[in-house]
């Protein structure tokens, strides 16, 4: 782990409400780090529904594949996430390795097996040795407290600098709902579900297949509009828990995902996952920089999120923007290689309210003193209109620094 905090973390965090039906616990197990956690239960009451969208790497890791498994039946009772070993390509120890966590998991929690999610973040393809900590499951799931989200956030925690948790309260019906959620994500972050490890739970009383519904159309403008490196990691995880306890307070059960009484805790759940997928970004390994990049014009949204995904993952773009320099034929280079539609000669780019460049040349009016004060700002907004349609989409990424290559040269060792 850096030692070094981002520069970018958030200047205060928020006091975690507990969430009725969620307890927590953490402990040392030295997996990999030593004296720091890295074993963390969440522990969930009876009836708590669950939700899950996983990497769509071809080499998912071995705990993505149990949570694949148990995610039809949409029930919980015990997340168990281990930090320093992401337990991906160790093929049939893989496998025996979760099957023995799951089975003193759900003996812990007193629950079946099918009730279980796990999660494992860190090195791969060094096989996880389940015996060094699923001895202790039965007194973490004794120990957990409602009130130890920050914790969780930490021992979840890689290369990461800093811990990242939020909340938010919604209305549902005429009563109050909690959202909590934590993330771990540095490195290794590109979008395609759901770049990290992420964990959100409710007292909402919400159905299983509202629940799917709600977290896969929210992922799409948070955690999959994210990328530090455009590397898809083999273990992202994100899950939605919801306890149901808030009905004891006159919240009504929602079983459809049309229910207007969503709208509320629909809003409040993308805000609360986007806060999330920037604090991943903001903590990307070496960045200095949030870098916001919005495309307009295209000829469709999905043409649009593609074409800012290329800019977003250009090395030459990230590496200018950490020499806060305002090379905007690079951004032109990222537009023209994304193998979507664009011309040329419609093209205009802008460097925060700066238009730099328009109708395929510089723009006559740009003044390089007032871009390059900009570029010396810790948030860099970078736009292009397209001139060809009416597709748009924004990304969030950060610069790229000597100190990425640092960190990922040294990894494993």
């Amino acid at each position: 782990m850096s030692s070094a905090v981002s520069p970018l973390a958030p200047k205060r965090y928020p006091k975690m409400p507990e969430v009725e039906g969620v307890r927590i616990a953490a402990t040392e197990a030295g997996i990999k780090y030593r004296n720091r956690k890295d074993l963390m239960v969440m522990v969930f009451d009876e009836g708590t529904t669950a939700a899950g969208v996983f990497t769509r790497s071809q080499c998912p890791s071995a705990p993505v594949e149990f949570c694949r498994r148990n995610l039809p039946r949409g029930k919980a009772r015990i997340l168990v996430v281990n930090s320093g070993n992401a337990n991906a390509f160790t093929g049939r120890k893989g496998r025996e390795s979760t099957a023995m966590t799951a089975e003193a998991a759900a003996a812990a929690a007193r629950a079946g097996e099918d009730e279980v999610f796990l999660a494992s973040t860190g090195v791969i393809g060094e096989p996880l040795d389940a015996g060094k900590f699923s001895h202790l499951l039965g007194d973490l799931v004794k120990q957990a407290e409602a009130g130890s989200w920050e914790e969780a956030a930490r021992a979840i925690m890689t290369t990461d600098t800093y811990p990242k948790f939020v909340t938010a309260t919604a209305k549902l019906g005429e009563a109050d709902v909690v959202i909590n959620g934590i993330a771990k994500g540095a490195g290794m972050i590109a979008p395609d579900m759901a770049t990290m490890l992420s964990f959100v739970a409710t007292d909402a009383p919400i159905a299983a297949p509202v629940l799917q519904d709600l977290l896969s159309k929210a992922t799409a403008k948070t955690f999959n509009a994210v990328t530090v490196d455009s590397d898809t990691s083999t273990s992202d995880t994100l899950m939605l828990f919801a306890t149901g306890k808030a009905a004891g307070r006159g919240a009504p059960l929602i079983t459809e995902p049309s229910d207007p009484r969503l709208a509320g805790f629909r809003r409040a759940l993308g805000k609360l996952l986007k806060t999330l997928a920037l604090q991943v970004v903001r903590d990307g390994e070496g960045a200095r920089k949030q870098v916001e990049v919005t495309v307009t014009g295209a000829k469709s949204a999905r043409s649009a999120k593609r074409i800012a995904l290329s800019i977003a993952n250009s090395p030459l773009v990230k590496t200018a923007i950490a020499g806060e320099d305002a090379n905007w034929g690079r951004v032109v280079m990222a537009v023209g290689k994304a193998g979507e539609p664009a011309e040329r000669d419609l093209l205009s780019i802008w460097f925060g309210d700066v238009r730099v460049a328009h109708e395929g040349e510089r723009d006559p009016d740009y003044s390089e003193d007032e871009v390059s004060t900009y570029m010396k700002r810790d948030e860099i907004d970078i736009r292009v209109d397209l001139g060809m349609g009416r597709g748009k989409a924004t990304v969030w990424t950060c610069d790229l620094t000597k100190e990425y290559v640092a960190i990922n040269g040294d990894y494993r060792s």
